[in-house]
Formats: structure tokens, sequence, C-alpha cells
């Protein structure tokens, strides 16, 4: 068990390092939630958005997507964002709770499921030839996707380990 959580501890510090490699030379950020609010920790990717309001500065641009990412072309691309990053929950046969930063192109190599009706490949290379932006995915597994209001322990503490992260991060 004490190897189990070892692991799980030097993933995320993996995950924390690779986001701070990341936004290196970020001057204006995208931090879009994506998730569906009836489905658990589905909603995941919102959840960290909406605990992140009101604590990061005007160069940080949140959006509340939910399922239609697609939705928010417009203000995404007005905004002229150098980095956007979007979260949301994934099953990529991990323990629930662990999170990776995935670059677009890689979401074919991971066995993922989304709840979404446009494609996160195809939205993402449209905002990149758009606006010029580096773009990732901070993906959560998640442990429960039923039909629900809430998230379980397990997303809880993720949030709060993602939301401390991204504002040690974020520009200010």
């Amino acid at each position: 068990m004490l190897y189990w959580r070892f692991l799980v501890v030097s993933r995320k510090f993996i995950v924390q390092k690779e986001l701070g490699k990341w936004f290196s030379n970020a001057e204006r950020v995208v931090v879009a939630g994506i998730g569906n609010p009836i489905r658990m920790d589905d909603n995941v990717g919102v959840r960290i958005v909406q605990d992140l309001q009101g604590m990061v500065s005007e160069k940080i641009y949140l959006i509340e997507c939910e399922t239609v990412p697609e939705n928010f072309m417009p203000q995404i691309i007005d905004f002229l964002p150098t980095h956007v990053l979007l979260v949301d929950a994934a099953l990529f046969c991990s323990e629930p709770g662990s999170f990776r930063l995935v670059q677009p192109e890689q979401l074919t190599a991971y066995p993922a499921f989304s709840t979404h009706m446009f494609p996160l490949r195809i939205f993402c290379e449209h905002v990149r030839e758009t606006t010029k932006a580096k773009i990732a995915l901070l993906l959560v597994e998640p442990e429960k996707t039923d039909f629900g209001e809430g998230l379980t322990l397990t997303a809880q503490a993720s949030v709060k380990e993602i939301v401390k992260a991204l504002l040690e991060l974020l520009p200010q």
C-alpha cells in the first residue's frame, strides 16, 4: 500500500512539473473547465474553474464550458491567449483521482472516453490554428460518472490539489 501511495504522489509531482514547464512564457491563459454537472466526477473540470474564480489575475480567463467547449470558441479567440488549458475528466485506465497533462495530438494514444458531442481533438486543432496558442488537456480519472450531482471524495481531493498547483503556476 505504501508503494502505491508513493507512485500516486510521484505521478502528481511529475504532472505539476510538466505543468510548470508548459506554463513557461505564458502571458494570457484560458483555463476551460469541461464536464457534465449531473454526472458526478465528470464535472471535475468545471469545479476546478469554479474554485479558481476570484483568485487569479486578469491575465487568466476562466470558462465553465460544461459539455460544449466549442460554444466558447469566440470568447477564447477574442482573449488572444498564449496558452489554453482544458480541464476534463477522462477514463484512461489509472487510479481514480489521478491526473495527466496530455497534448491534443496524444488524445488518440489514450484509451479515453469522452462525453462530448464535438471531439476535443478537433476543437483543440481549431483553437491552435486560430490563436497560435499552446494547448494542453489536464485529464482527471473519475471514480464515478453515474447520474447524480456532486463529486466523490477522491475527485474533491484532486480538485484541491489541482487548484493549489494552478494558483502557484499561473501567471500573475
